[in-house]
């Protein structure tokens, strides 16, 4: 998958995703998630955050297993509609659990999120998100659409 690159200076500059994952069932599942982009893969971290559940029997994780496919949205809303926008990935997410990938991953986590540098993210899952399709959308920049 090859972003434009409004699209992808769009998504390097978000703060927040929203992650879809859907059951063995086809039941839908949608959070919002914090994440990172290298050009190539998505990777968001489950984080030291509060959590109702243990980390491992979470319901995106648990989806992940059951149901690679997922999609993820990158999106703005602004009340002026002129500058409204969003990016929605198409992929396949694996957890990894170790491994140089996520050892990458947790190294760029914490150059974004400051708060990521006090967690132990190296023992936690984080999820890669490996994109087929992207679909962008935007009024403020025509030659946004990817």
């Amino acid at each position: 998958m090859r972003l434009g690159r409004n699209a992808a200076a769009f998504i390097r500059a978000a703060r927040v995703a929203h992650l879809a994952t859907a059951d063995a069932g086809g039941q839908p599942h949608v959070i919002p998630i914090c994440f990172v982009f290298d050009r190539n893969e998505f990777f968001s971290p489950i984080d030291e955050k509060p959590k109702q559940t243990s980390p491992r029997l979470l319901k995106r994780l648990k989806n992940i297993s059951e149901n690679p496919k997922v999609s993820l949205l990158v999106d703005r809303y602004e009340e002026d509609w002129q500058k409204l926008a969003y990016v929605l990935v198409l992929g396949t997410a694996k957890i990894l659990l170790r491994g140089k990938r996520h050892d990458r991953a947790v190294g760029l986590l914490r150059r974004k999120y400051p708060q990521y540098r006090s967690m132990a993210l190296e023992q936690r899952p984080i999820i890669r998100i490996a994109p087929a399709r992207a679909v962008s959308w935007s009024l403020l920049k025509p030659g946004f659409r990817s």
